[in-house]
C-alpha cells in the first residue's frame, strides 16, 4: 500500500488536495494506495477530516505501514524547509504534484516536491529546485534558475534569464523583466517581491521590494 501524506490542512493545503487526489485517482480507486492530510501535534485540528480527506498527526502519518510519499502544502518556506527535514528523516519521499492543466515544455529539470496548481507554465531549459510553489496562473520563462523552497504566489511572472535564490518569495501578480544570458536578473535569497511589483533591477538577498518600478522597502531604524 502507497500512502501519501500531504503536510498542511490549511487554506493552500485544502486548495492542492484535490490535485493530488486527481494524479493518483487509479490508484487510490484500485485500493493500492490512500491519501491523508498529515499537520504537526501541536496543530492537529479537533476535526479529524476536511473536504473529505482525514486528517492526522504528521507523527502518526511516519508511523504508517506501507510506502510513504508526502509533499508540503504550506507557503512559509522556511516552515516547509524545517517538515521536508523531519519527512525525509522520517523515511519518507518526496512526490510532486502537478495540476492537469500545467504546462512543463522543453529540457526542464524540477526537483522533487514541487507543486504546480492549475495553469502554471514552465516553458524551455528551465532549472528548479526542490520543493517549489507555483501558484495558479504563474508562469517560469526560458533559462530561468530557481532555487530551492522559493514560493510564487497567482500569476507570477517569471520571464527569461532570471535567477532566484533559495527560499524567495514573489508574490501575486508580480512581474519579474527577462534577463540575458550573460546578466540575469537576480532575486537574491529570502528577498520578498511584493504584489503586482515590477521588478526591473537585481534584489538584493533579504530585501523587501514593492511597487512599479520595484523599489525596496525601507529597513525600520
Amino acid at each position: 500500500m502507497r500512502r501519501y501524506i500531504l503536510v498542511g490542512a490549511g487554506g493552500f493545503g485544502r486548495e492542492v488536495m484535490p490535485l493530488a487526489r486527481a494524479q493518483f485517482r487509479r490508484e487510490i480507486a484500485a485500493g493500492e494506495a490512500d491519501i491523508h492530510f498529515a499537520v504537526e501535534d501541536q496543530h492537529l485540528p479537533n476535526l479529524c477530516e476536511t473536504n473529505g480527506v482525514p486528517i492526522i498527526s504528521l507523527r502518526q502519518a511516519c508511523g504508517l505501514p506501507g510506502e510513504i510519499h508526502f509533499n508540503v502544502a504550506i507557503a512559509d518556506s522556511k516552515i516547509r524547509e524545517r517538515i521536508a527535514a523531519y519527512c525525509l528523516a522520517a523515511g519518507m519521499a518526496p512526490f510532486s504534484i502537478e495540476a492537469a492543466s500545467t504546462l512543463d515544455l522543453a529540457a526542464n529539470q524540477i526537483g522533487a516536491g514541487a507543486v504546480f496548481c492549475p495553469f502554471t507554465i514552465v516553458t524551455a531549459n528551465v532549472r528548479i529546485g526542490r520543493f517549489f510553489h507555483a501558484n495558479f496562473y504563474s508562469y517560469v520563462g526560458h533559462d530561468c534558475e530557481i532555487g530551492d523552497f522559493v514560493t510564487f504566489g497567482p500569476s507570477v511572472r517569471c520571464n527569461g534569464n532570471i535567477r532566484i535564490e533559495d527560499h524567495a518569495y514573489i508574490a501575486t501578480g508580480a512581474m519579474l523583466h527577462p534577463g540575458s544570458r550573460t546578466s540575469p536578473l537576480v532575486i537574491g535569497q529570502a528577498a520578498v517581491v511584493g504584489i503586482g511589483a515590477v521588478v526591473l533591477s537585481n534584489v538584493p538577498a533579504g530585501a523587501t521590494v514593492f511597487g512599479n518600478p520595484a523599489r525596496q522597502f525601507p529597513k525600520a531604524a
